[in-house]
Parts: structure tokens; sequence; C-alpha cells
């Protein structure tokens, strides 16, 4: 805290929020600074919402969990299997796990920022991604195609755009609605904190690329979301027994796993390492219970390509959820 608080008052960096939250308790939030410094100077506030940066990758893979745990994919599915004309450029193997853990092969991909009001130009845009390397050979982390994939496989799933699906499915089930956003509205724009990087002289600048509203409206699914310190890591509040019972609808296994993938990991291979209470620990390695909104999405049978597929690849092992206390 000591340390925050004299890099801000050396103007290292505007602003600052922190949290600091235990067995699902928040016990401390702290504001310094300011959320913005041109035109006029605005004073950050508990409430203000700052870029989530690579942390929005986890709220897009918390509804590819979600829509695993509801039966509408199995993670050693193809990503072609659900998304029609994926399959190009020799991507048709491409595993919903390989993509989910930086083993798909195409790092590098970009889409345009037409797609952000465009999503059907965004499923094409995916669609054409080349391939850099063999999927699956190798692990390289992917800033932002693999998690705009995802996004198209959610949309080709659930038919609904992927931001309102993440909303609707994971934030506000979890009591996040005021703290968390992906695709943030115009109405809560003045909320936003500017996002800077440090000058030539060391002072902070202004960052372009990220301080506009279409970037805010857009919600780039591996970097676009936005949130405040006591919503971010979702471990100040989500693994609560009374955040987790607003995912209705989900086994227990599921809203376990939800926590933990928001706290520790993207990755479904991992062993995990969760912060949740005691008791929502215990259901993390119990058998999943039928789900009422599995109706909704079909289960699928298992991919063909499970059998064959490498262990860290293809396999998901059953999670060893171990309570930190």
């Amino acid at each position: 805290m000591e340390l925050v608080t004299r890099h801000v008052a050396e103007r290292r960096y505007p602003g600052a929020q922190l949290a600091i939250a235990r067995h699902g308790t928040l016990a401390l939030a702290r504001t310094l600074g300011d959320a913005r410094l041109d035109p006029a100077r605005v004073a950050a506030t508990d409430d203000t919402l700052w870029l989530l940066y690579s942390n929005t990758k986890v709220l897009t893979a918390c509804a590819v969990w979600l829509l695993a745990d509801r039966g509408a994919l199995s993670f050693t599915d193809t990503v072609a299997a659900h998304v029609p004309g994926f399959e190009a450029h020799g991507k048709g193997e491409i595993t919903i796990i390989q993509l989910l853990t930086h083993q798909a092969g195409f790092p590098s991909a970009e889409v345009p920022s037409q797609v952000w009001d465009d999503h059907e130009l965004l499923r094409k845009t995916v669609c054409e991604f080349p391939l850099e390397w063999a999927p699956g050979s190798k692990v390289h982390y992917h800033r932002l195609a693999a998690h705009w994939t995802a996004a198209v496989l959610i949309e080709a799933i659930t038919k609904a755009d992927y931001r309102t699906f993440i909303r609707e499915q994971v934030i506000v089930p979890l009591g996040l609605g005021d703290d968390l956003f992906v695709g943030l509205p115009d109405t809560e724009a003045e909320r936003a904190a500017d996002m800077h990087e440090p000058g030539p002289d060391g002072r902070p600048t202004k960052r372009a690329e990220e301080n506009h509203a279409a970037f805010r409206r857009a919600g780039t699914p591996g970097g676009g979301g936005y949130g405040t310190a006591r919503g971010w890591p979702p471990s100040t509040r989500c693994c609560s027994p009374a955040a987790q019972s607003g995912l209705a609808g989900s086994s227990r296994r599921a809203r376990s796993r939800t926590c933990c993938a928001t706290t520790r990991a993207t990755d479904p291979t991992a062993t995990w390492g969760c912060r949740c209470t005691a008791a929502s620990a215990r259901t993390c390695a119990a058998r999943p219970t039928p789900s009422a909104a599995s109706a909704r999405w079909p289960r699928r049978a298992p991919s063909a390509t499970a059998a064959s597929a490498p262990r860290i690849a293809g396999r998901i092992p059953t999670p060893a959820c171990r309570s930190r206390m």
C-alpha cells in the first residue's frame, strides 16, 4: 500500500485501485489518484473501472466452461465441429482445449477493428486465420487470436452475442454486474479510467489505442474487459456460497470450476489450486449433477478426436481442488 501510494504521489502513474479479500469476503478496498488527466483531472473512486487487459481471457474461458458443463460442447471437440469454415488453412483438427491453452498455432493472427460491430465479419476473419505451426506441437501465448475464436465459438453455439452471454451467464449470476464488463456500455463510460504508459520523460502518457468509446464497447474477449479491483479478481466475492448459488442451472462442479477458473487459470488441463471456501472447494471434485439448463443446448457425443488426442492437448483430468486457507 505504501509503495503504490508513493508511486502515485511521484506521478509514476495517475492512479491505482487495490483490493484484498479472503474466503470470498472483501477485507480492503482503496483507490488512489486520478482516473483521467485530460481534458480535466478526474479523481478515481472505488467505482472507477480499469481496463483488465488479458484478465478478460478468464471471463471468456469461463463462458466456455459453462457451455461444456451444460453439454453444448466437449473440450476434445474440434472448433470446426461448432464453427463451420474454421477448418480452412489446416485448422480442422484444432480442439477447444488446444484453443484455450495457447496451442492452436496462430498466435500472431489479428482482426480488424471493423469486426467490433460486425460479428459476421468476425466469424469470417477467424475462419481465415492462417496457421503458423502445427496445432498442439507447442505452447505459445496467443495474445488475442485464440479468444476472438472462443468468442465466435460461443456465438455459434448460443446464437447470442458473446458479450451478452458472458454478462448474463457469468458476470451477473456471480453478483458482479456493477463491477465487471465485457463490452462497456456508453452509460458506464464515465466510470472508465484512461490507460497510460511511461512517456519519454517518464511521465504518464495517455495510450491512443484503448481510450475511446468504440474500443470500450467492443469488449475484446482477450483483452478488452473493464472492472473494479473489488470485483477483480473475482475471488473477492465470487467464491462465496452466495455468489456461486447465482450460477443457476449449472452443476456444483461447474460452479466451483468457474470459481477456480476465475481465480487461477484458463487451462482446463491444469491441476486446480482453488481459493474457494472449504465448502465450495469440496465440490470441485464432486461428480456433476444434472443441469436444468442442459436442455437449452443438446448434449453432444464426444468428438472423434478424443481417443487420439495427446494428453496435454486433449484429455481433461478430474480436477484436484485444494483449498488455500
